[in-house]
């Protein structure tokens, strides 16, 4: 029969949460099988008990355990550290070298963090995964093995695999029972066990008394959802141990020691997948719409703030009514109002001009308008041609010398721009 306490007393397992007594179980009843296990879970959650649970209650528990962290390990060099290699198959390589399948034959291989393996290791791996074969870097020779295989990744390997970053079909390799390791944020229950634990191991090592936790300290301790897991619970239960004189920790205290704690209440927010570039595009442009919308209302509001100052100097007061005309299209009229507060609730994004009376406005309305002058030069210079002819009488030779023009170029002006 199935003794979970005991499981928990050899390897070091601390809580009674249903999710990781399922986990155990789970373990147990497949080790003494050789199917490949894939162990999934968050980072810090204790992923690498597992396979060592798996090891010990097999047939294969008196052979070689080796655990390797596939993250560790570059790219480059991956392959000769799993399969071995011979020597001179690289620079660098002096001699011959075994893998750790090769070392490890008739025991059991534990791979963390298998998902960060490339796609050319993962092909090499199915192969040992079906056949049992390998082959060393800078060799043909196909080699045996026979090694139990249990994987553990804490990414999303269904988003690994829609993203062509993982083999659909190692995936499917691996995972013949798969062992979920639930958070700790779904182990509330275990959260004080495992500070218990973790503050009476941290006291010994550093010969002094144990924490304690009042009562504020336990809610905040349950409520916070330890992104970390239970390595960022130990980790903060050594630092107060080691900063702190105080023995009994207080709600103020551990929240001190809790990154973004009161962040962390907020309700979380969706953030939806972008639907498309053109999704992107279109909310760019109304972001930019609605700047530009945003700056003209202050412009015009700065605009509205100065006619409300009043002077008496009348080339300010004929600015002001030049500034009026601009804001306003021709023809189009404005109510009076009394005071500023009326006209923003009329107009909240288009001010009015700041008078007080009609007669105020009329005055500054029927002050001097101003022409825009047109800069055309054929209009400029038919109008010099039409005063040079005025000023001599119609007489186009001497127009043309005081115009610095021959005459037959004058004949020719007259004609193009039709004057009489």
């Amino acid at each position: 029969m199935l003794d979970l306490q005991d499981i928990k007393q050899r390897f070091g397992i601390i809580g009674n949460a249903p999710g990781i007594n399922r986990a155990i179980e789970v373990a147990v009843q497949v080790a003494p099988t050789d199917l490949s296990v894939l162990v999934t879970g968050e980072s810090g959650v204790g992923k690498e008990v597992f396979p060592q649970i798996i090891h010990q209650y097999s047939s294969r528990k008196h052979n070689k355990y080796i655990a390797v962290n596939c993250g560790a390990i570059p790219e480059g060099t991956i392959d000769s550290e799993l399969f071995g290699h011979v020597k001179g198959s690289f620079t660098g390589a002096l001699s011959d070298r075994k893998g750790y399948f090769e070392v490890a034959d008739g025991g059991t291989i534990f791979l963390d963090e298998v998902g960060e393996l490339p796609l050319a290791t993962q092909a090499r791996l199915l192969r040992v995964l079906e056949a049992g074969e390998y082959i060393r870097v800078g060799t043909s020779e196909v080699m045996k093995t026979n090694v139990r295989v249990v994987a553990a990744t804490n990414l999303n390997i269904q988003k690994a695999i829609s993203e062509s970053k993982f083999r659909e079909d190692l995936f499917y390799r691996l995972n013949t029972v798969p062992v979920m390791v639930p958070p700790l944020r779904e182990r509330k229950e275990d959260i004080l066990l495992l500070f218990r634990k973790f503050a009476y191991d941290f006291a010994e090592r550093y010969r002094m008394p144990s924490l304690r936790l009042n009562e504020d300290a336990r809610q905040v301790l349950v409520s916070f959802p330890w992104p970390g897991n239970i390595r960022q619970l130990k980790n903060i239960t050594e630092q107060i141990s080691i900063i702190e004189q105080e023995r009994e920790v207080s709600g103020m205290m551990l929240r001190g020691y809790l990154p973004h704690f009161h962040a962390q209440q907020l309700p979380a927010l969706y953030e939806k997948e972008e639907a498309g570039s053109f999704s992107s595009e279109r909310e760019i442009l109304y972001k930019v719409l609605f700047d530009m919308k945003k700056d003209m209302t202050d412009l015009k509001k700065l605009v509205f703030d100065l006619m409300n100052n009043k002077s008496d100097d009348p080339l300010i007061q004929r600015e002001n009514a030049h500034i009026i005309r601009k804001l306003y299209k021709d023809g189009e009229t404005e109510p009076v109002f009394e005071d500023y507060e009326q006209a923003q609730a009329a107009y909240p994004y288009k001010p009015v001009p700041p008078v007080s009376n009609l007669r105020e406005q009329e005055d500054i309305l029927d002050t001097e308008e101003y022409v825009e002058e047109s800069l055309s030069i054929e209009k400029k210079e038919r109008e010099l041609i039409l005063k040079a002819l005025q000023k001599h009488s119609g007489k186009r030779k001497n127009a043309a010398t005081d115009l610095g023009i021959s005459e037959r170029t004058l004949y020719r002006k007259i004609k193009e721009y039709n004057i009489d």
